[in-house]
């Protein structure tokens, strides 16, 4: 497998970087200490490069390119704040699951702004009860008046829920009858301002204190058959064909910030001077920061290969799985690193490297925990692991 990067893709991740750099690395600190979704950065920088809308169709307004190709772009722009990463991907994930199962007329309603950078959305799946336990969602939806549903229960942690440009939440919820023996969900897009939603207070974030991430309240929130999206039942299996590919986002998200962590060590280790010498000098200090180097390179061709797989529809949940945590659990240990090479100016909340380490921290536990993640790889090597 080659993991040489068309020229094409060479120049997408250098416009991505350079507008990253100049746009949001500069301000990242200020965005982490005002703990607000930055919707007008958003639309920047959707009408000045298009991040968005790299992997939609051209029939829907898109740039008709790959994962591999977004990922990239998701990348570079977690190595300036992987805050701001992290709200594309959930968009685009978004409009990635209407794409493949939305019908024509969600399609039709709800892609254009989504792939246009217009508007975001978010995938409400998790549950205070149940996060990667999708078998323990309690949300329900009722059947009423013939062709509509009424649906009741709470979301937690939902990134992209209710800022001012969120279009919808695709909710998935129970909605085989309670006698049954087998539960079987439904995903449902549920619009912005739904009469019996409720949208919860801000949470106040260790990290990704920047993205915009609620609870959310549904109390007899009634929408129509038309609002199903994919297959009455097939609500579970579409959040976890969005979960698997959301991994490839993930792990870019990760491995970005890692990048981000060596630049600065290196950057930061060549100019402070200490016993005489630069910082870099060191054999301790060089130890960090190859280390750190080797760790960024493996996630960069762990996160590259399953892109790749995917782009070809050949990716398999052992390699998506190895991807996620691999990536996840790695940003945590060069983040920690970078912090350590940084000194005291590394604990200081205005260094990068502090940042980092408090926002990659969650990736270990969104989208799939790392021990999720570690069950999937035993299951997917043979050894009997039951998931209930």
């Amino acid at each position: 497998m080659s993991f040489e990067l068309t020229q094409d893709q060479k120049n997408l991740q250098a416009t991505v970087r350079e507008w990253a750099q100049a746009e949001v690395a500069p301000i990242a600190y200020q965005l982490d200490q005002a703990a607000e979704f930055p919707t007008e950065l958003y639309l920047k920088m959707n009408r000045e490069i298009g991040i968005a809308s790299i992997p939609f169709k051209e029939e829907h307004g898109g740039l008709g390119l790959g994962i591999l190709d977004m990922s990239l772009a998701i990348e570079e722009l977690a190595r300036a704040d992987q805050t701001l990463a992290l709200t594309t991907m959930v968009a685009v994930a978004t409009g990635l699951t209407l794409q493949s199962f939305g019908s024509p007329l969600l399609k039709e309603k709800y892609l254009p702004d989504i792939v246009a950078g217009k508007a975001i959305g978010s995938i409400a799946g998790t549950e205070p009860q149940a996060g990667s336990w999708t078998a323990g969602f309690k949300s329900r939806a009722e059947k009423v008046g013939g062709d509509k549903w009424s649906i009741s229960g709470e979301k937690a942690f939902i990134t992209n829920s209710g800022a001012d440009i969120t279009s919808y939440n695709l909710v998935c919820a129970i909605t085989s009858p309670k006698e049954s023996e087998k539960t079987s969900m439904t995903l449902f897009l549920v619009p912005a301002g739904t009469p019996g939603v409720t949208i919860g207070k801000a949470y106040d974030k260790l990290g990704w204190r920047s993205s915009d991430t609620h609870p959310i309240f549904l109390d007899g929130a009634v929408v129509g058959d038309d609002m199903i999206v994919g297959k009455e039942g097939d609500g579970r299996y579409i959040v976890h064909k969005t979960y698997q590919s959301a991994r490839c986002f993930l792990s870019a998200c990760a491995l970005g910030l890692s990048q981000a962590c060596l630049d600065h060590s290196i950057a930061y280790a060549k100019d402070r001077q200490a016993f005489g010498r630069s910082l870099g000098g060191l054999q301790l200090i060089q130890k960090m920061i190859a280390d750190m180097a080797v760790k960024v390179e493996t996630s960069r061709l762990l996160a590259r290969q399953a892109a790749i797989k995917a782009d070809a529809g050949t990716a398999s949940i052992l390699e998506l799985a190895m991807a996620k945590y691999y990536c996840c659990e790695v940003s945590s240990e060069v983040a920690d690193l970078a912090l350590q090479v940084h000194g005291g100016w590394g604990f200081m909340n205005d260094c990068p490297v502090s940042r980092y380490l408090r926002d990659t921290r969650i990736t270990r536990i969104g989208d799939g925990s790392s021990q999720i993640q570690s069950m999937i790889i035993a299951k997917e090597l043979g050894l009997d692991v039951t998931f209930t």
